[in-house]
């Protein structure tokens, strides 16, 4: 019999007073009784609009039903069916979007926490199977994957289940994207994403590192070493900048940049590590990636830390759970606030940035209304150090990896539904498509292109 009760159980956290001081992970997970407890919440619907609401079409009510049975292992291979990475996706996929947010459960009440059961299916079965997964039997077909972010592993994944020899090519030294590069250990360890390639390198993905395709080789002499097909899956690594004077002061970074010091170089296990260690910071923007800088920054010793945004709370973009966190952790935000320029000393380190503050006015065409300066309001923020967390777009390198691949005026690879580019055999998905957006689109960007592969390939229509 279902549970009825209105409220999700609670996830365990480490307590705030402490946590900011540690790079540990903040949240720690379901146990097993809290996790039958929450499963027992699903209605399991003959007509689960949850399921529609997922990029990658988990098959949410049946997993959960095996938790209520307490067959984990099972409810784990059924999420493996169509989700790659369910370590990853059930820490930081924002489930109250998607899935979540179709739950009938949430029409009078909390939805099933459907992301925190994921982790919990997933981290029993890093913690408690040793078992290498099964290798699918070989197709004969090639496929190289570039990039080993959320798009490029979930395609590469999937092409391996159907047989595919995958090969991953990596332009940094360690694969996984942004997993590893942009997200912080406090909310995905390394280890967990780790875990999860080794699955897929279990399989038969290959991966090769250091390679920058554009420079080290081309998309062309990939087809010419016998690949049949390139997933493109490089994401949106070229920050933007507001273009306000002072930008280009000692002290200022993009959050690209400083989010890939403290996790690729460490600086959260070294203090030597060449990153600026400053006392006040101010954080531009309001997304996840600006809670995430903020509150490394607050983590890497910074007494204050302040997260500066145009608008109001309620068009915070950032989860509310990593808001709720960061409020806790101490981090000043500043609503309705927007910086006209950074200043600097004479030897032109930050030492301060100069704002105005904003009113609301009427609905742009994000529907968000839109912010207006207060004439006269204009003031100064102490602080040595300022990270822009305003957003990116893809590289522009790749388009030079190839002749005839068509992008938007922004960058973006133009595609079709199915990840087709313009030029035959080659794919993409992911934010090297779409910009900016989050994991769990990329994977059923990777996942969807994968299948286009496969069938246009393995049809026999090439």
């Amino acid at each position: 019999m279902a549970d009825l009760s209105k409220k999700k159980y609670e996830m365990p956290t480490v307590d705030p007073g402490t946590r900011s001081e540690t790079f540990e992970e903040v949240a720690l997970g379901y146990t097993e009784e809290l996790a039958k407890a929450e499963a027992a919440r699903c209605l399991n619907c003959k007509n689960p609009f949850c399921v529609e609401g997922c990029p990658v079409n988990v098959r949410i009510p049946q997993f959960i039903k095996k938790i209520t049975e307490g067959d984990y292992e099972e409810a784990y291979k059924i999420i493996k069916q169509t989700n790659t990475l369910p370590a990853v996706c059930g820490r930081v996929c924002p489930q109250e979007t998607q899935c979540e947010a179709k739950c009938v459960r949430g029409k009078n009440g909390e939805p099933v926490g459907i992301g925190r059961l994921e982790r919990f299916v997933a981290d029993w079965h890093n913690e408690n199977i040793d078992e290498i997964p099964r290798k699918a039997v070989l197709n004969g077909h090639k496929a190289a994957v570039i990039g080993s972010g959320p798009a490029g592993l979930s395609c590469a994944g999937m092409l391996a289940q159907k047989g595919w020899d995958v090969t991953v090519f990596e332009a940094l030294h360690t694969p996984g994207g942004v997993l590893v590069y942009g997200i912080p250990e406090f909310r995905l360890p390394k280890a967990t994403v780790r875990k999860e390639i080794r699955s897929l390198v279990d399989m038969g993905v290959k991966i090769e590192t250091n390679v920058v395709v554009g420079k080290t080789i081309t998309i062309d002499e990939l087809f010419e070493e016998g690949f049949e097909a390139v997933f493109i899956g490089t994401g949106a690594g070229l920050p933007k900048f507001m273009g306000i004077p002072g930008e280009n002061l000692n002290g200022v970074y993009s959050a690209n940049e400083y989010l890939t010091r403290v996790n690729l170089m460490k600086a959260y296990e070294n203090r030597e590590t060449p990153i600026l260690h400053p006392e006040r910071v101010a954080v531009v923007g309001g997304g996840n990636v600006a809670m995430d800088a903020a509150r490394c920054a607050k983590r890497m010793g910074a007494k204050e830390v302040y997260i500066v945004y145009r608008r109001s709370e309620e068009e915070l973009p950032a989860r509310a759970e990593e808001v709720e966190h960061a409020k806790e952790e101490g981090i000043i935000f500043k609503f309705l606030t927007n910086p006209v320029g950074i200043t600097g000393d004479e030897k032109r380190f930050v030492n301060g940035i100069t704002c105005i503050n904003m009113q609301l006015g009427e609905a742009d065409s994000s529907g968000r209304r839109r912010p207006v300066e207060l004439p006269g309001s204009e003031h100064t923020i102490d602080v040595d150090c300022v990270i822009m967390a305003l957003g990116t777009t893809p590289n522009p390198l790749i388009k030079s990896a190839t002749q005839g691949l068509e992008t938007q005026k922004w960058g973006g690879i133009i595609t079709d539904e199915n990840g087709r580019t313009t030029k035959d055999f080659i794919y993409a998905g992911g934010d090297a498509v779409t910009g900016s957006a989050t994991v769990i689109l990329a994977m059923g960007a990777g996942k969807k292109a994968a299948e286009a592969i496969d069938n246009e390939i393995c049809s026999g229509n090439k």
